[in-house]
């Protein structure tokens, strides 16, 4: 056989075995989580029947959202520390200290304070409980009424940013590191692994579309690629040090888009300006085409943001629904359809990770590249 043959059958059993070891303790951790959800709720007999149905989509949300405490593997959670301004100064605390099956009874006092949890939003407690026992009060549709301080605190979305932080300089000082030390000769170590890439970044997103003034924008065309590549496949990882929904959270996506907006605009030249404010059109089509052009410059990064966030998101909401229609069923026999196709996605997630990254930066560097065009 073909050594090129073998080694691609090798690569591929190897991308087989790495997805289902990655979907295998996706699942264990949520199924683990739900017992104890199920256990709760049938315990709870004088509630009424409707309230012990397995809500799919609060599973799934709660999931993929921002949270003040880090899941680390069944039942275990870390709490993260809460910093809260309010009119009194500044309350401090751990978010463990919300505990109970019903955060929404837990008051914590602090800075003369009081606070109460609920879904995971921190809100000023009310003086005294309601008739169901907790210190929130809710309006006809739902909605907590009471008022929320100012949170800076540091949560799940928040640590898995300065993870991915310290892990891109860890990885690209070593390999800036490699470049110095073995200059002129071949790559070596985690230098081989990531010179294939940064090639590809620059021979097939940036040279093509920023020409010759490419090299002044590849800091941040490497940055943007491998932060949104590694926050989404650290959110791929169910458990500590991942389990973030960083690149689904739609305020990381806005800034993302907003750097690249000030970019575009701020290197814009000449032809640029002239194309959005002075097109190459007869006069009275101006009152419809400006306006156009001057919308353009602010859907763009919209899209961006909008891109990003909705396909992140919508594969985590995919897999969890998935793995959700066992619980919604309330039947170990759905399991052999729903966690097959749930590790299928979840696989294709693996892709969808590095297709993403790809994207928001091809796109990037279009739109620089419109920018900076020099027309003859």
């Amino acid at each position: 056989m073909d050594c090129s043959h073998v080694f691609d059958f090798k690569v591929s059993r190897l991308i087989v075995v790495f997805t289902l070891f990655l979907a295998f303790f996706f699942v264990t951790p949520v199924l683990y989580a739900q017992e104890d959800t199920l256990k709760t709720t049938t315990a709870a007999h004088a509630e009424p029947e409707a309230e012990k149905k397995f809500n799919l989509g609060k599973f799934a949300l709660h999931h993929v959202a921002d949270s003040h405490s880090w899941h680390v593997f069944g039942d275990y959670t870390i709490g993260l520390p809460v910093i809260l301004y309010t009119p009194t100064g500044l309350a401090t605390f751990n978010a463990s200290d919300f505990h109970g099956d019903d955060e929404a009874k837990v008051v914590v006092e602090r800075a003369g304070q009081r606070f109460v949890s609920v879904h995971d939003k921190i809100y000023y407690a009310s003086e005294t409980a309601n008739e169901h026992g907790a210190y929130a009060e809710h309006d006809a549709a739902g909605k907590v009424k009471n008022a929320r301080p100012l949170d800076f605190s540091i949560t799940k979305n928040v640590c898995t940013l300065l993870l991915s932080v310290v892990l891109l300089l860890a990885v690209f000082l070593k390999v800036a590191n490699g470049y110095k030390i073995r200059s002129g000769k071949s790559p070596k170590g985690l230098q081989s692994w990531f010179e294939p890439i940064i090639m590809f970044v620059r021979d097939d997103i940036a040279k093509p579309n920023l020409g010759h003034k490419y090299e002044r924008f590849m800091p941040y065309l490497l940055t943007v690629f491998f932060f949104i590549w590694f926050n989404n496949m650290l959110g791929l990882i169910p458990f500590l040090p991942g389990g973030a929904n960083l690149t689904g959270n739609i305020s990381i996506t806005v800034v993302l888009a907003t750097i690249t907006f000030l970019l575009v605009n701020f290197n814009g030249n000449k032809y640029y300006w002239k194309h959005i404010f002075t097109p190459d059109v007869p006069w009275w089509l101006y009152i419809v085409l400006v306006p156009v052009e001057i919308i353009g410059i602010f859907t763009k990064p919209i899209a961006l943001a909008i891109r990003l966030f909705a396909n992140i998101t919508a594969g985590h909401i995919l897999v969890l629904a998935l793995i959700g229609l066992i619980f919604v069923f309330n039947s170990v026999f759905v399991s052999f359809v729903s966690v097959p196709f749930a590790l299928f996605i979840y696989g294709i997630e693996l892709l969808v990770a590095f297709i993403q990254a790809f994207i928001f930066t091809i796109l990037s560097a279009l739109f620089i590249g419109m920018a900076i065009e020099e027309h003859h």
